[in-house]
């Protein structure tokens, strides 16, 4: 069989889960494909750990269908489906040294003594903790805590690995260490990663596509520039990052643009399924616009310009966030490139600018 006609790793069909009167996820559809690092992203609550477990099997869908490998698995046990599951607090186990844990899995499968010593020790060079087998688990630090509790989940090589916010007890300095190291891991196994965070950041780090999800439901499915750069829904635009959100109807819809009046400002922006006297909001992210001396003169190619007075001046290190507030009181946000440039100071009448391709037209 070929990879192309390969069954997806994982595949939710219409799937629904309710508990009583709330209806924690709502039609939800899946396709995941075999070697995929794929990420479930949204705030608590939204629905992305009930997925998860009805995909290891600790929650039976109300509704709707769950195949792992093209296999229905509606009423596979947890322990016979091919999957294994990381917690957030890991549950390792504190009176088992390093080896012991990553060996109790392999012993519940009666391998022989020889096989598992083999099996333990590529684990901890796959996390490159070679050595470590004779480690408490308190000697540890967090992130070799959390390395071995991937090396216990990998030992039995799982076709597919859930991970559920594993990284979101480390400080930040070593979860964006370990965003990279694990998904170093992911590319050297090979094995299907389904991970669940509400970090933006992490999940844009590590994915090949993301499921951005809200109140039960999947909001939008893409790789992470696809998820960033053209959002589909308000939501998605304001929960990934920021964004500049204006208000606006559409005029008229010309060849490759589309014409839109915001509080008596006319904005230009890129082709979208609405049309004239629809209520639409214009998406602009923070990175796209330019800011310009009220008397200076217009750079090509930036349709949009809009009357802008400074309220804030952040510097962030590689960049400066400035604040604004639109003529009309409309609040904005800016970052430019800490490049040396002055900063623009505070109560500066400037113009905000951008191109007409910069915007996303969201009519949901």
């Amino acid at each position: 069989m070929t990879a192309a006609s390969a069954p997806p790793a994982v595949d939710l069909q219409r799937v629904h889960k309710r508990y009583g009167p709330v209806h924690a996820v709502r039609d939800v559809s899946l396709c995941i494909r075999e070697g995929e690092f794929f990420s479930l992203l949204g705030p608590s609550g939204c629905g992305k750990t009930t997925v998860l477990r009805m995909i290891s099997g600790f929650e039976t869908p109300t509704e709707g269908h769950v195949y792992l490998q093209g296999r229905l698995a509606d009423t596979i046990p947890p322990y016979r489906r091919d999957t294994n599951l990381i917690f957030q607090h890991l549950a390792l186990f504190p009176h088992l040294d390093v080896y012991d844990n990553i060996a109790f899995g392999l012993r519940l499968r009666r391998l022989p003594r020889d096989e598992i010593g083999r099996k333990v020790r590529g684990a901890l060079e796959l996390v490159d903790l070679a050595g470590y087998e004779s480690r408490r688990i308190h000697q540890l630090s967090g992130g070799q805590k959390q390395r071995i509790a991937i090396a216990r989940a990998l030992v039995n090589e799982p076709g597919v690995l859930l991970l559920d916010e594993p990284l979101g007890a480390l400080d930040l300095r070593l979860r964006m260490q370990m965003q990279v190291e694990l998904k170093q891991i992911q590319h050297r196994v090979g094995t299907t990663f389904v991970y669940v965070t509400h970090d933006q950041t992490e999940a844009l780090t590590m994915s090949d596509r993301i499921a951005v999800m809200n109140h039960g439901t999947v909001e939008q499915i893409g790789t992470g520039r696809e998820v960033y750069e053209r959002p589909r829904t308000r939501f998605v635009a304001t929960f990934l990052g920021d964004s500049n959100l204006f208000e606006a109807r559409v005029e008229a819809r010309g060849p490759g643009e589309t014409l839109l009046r915001a509080a008596g400002q006319r904005l230009v922006a890129p082709p979208a399924a609405a049309g004239a006297g629809d209520a639409v909001v214009l998406c602009v992210r923070p990175e796209r616009v330019r800011l310009l001396a009220p008397t200076g003169p217009a750079p090509a190619g930036y349709e949009n310009r809009i009357d802008a007075r400074v309220q804030d001046v952040i510097f962030k290190g590689a960049f400066i966030e400035y604040r604004l507030a639109a003529a009309w009181g409309a609040p904005l946000i800016a970052q430019v490139h800490a490049d040396g440039a002055a900063a623009i100071e505070r109560g500066a009448a400037v113009i905000v600018a951008w191109r007409r391709d910069d915007g996303v037209v969201l009519t949901e």
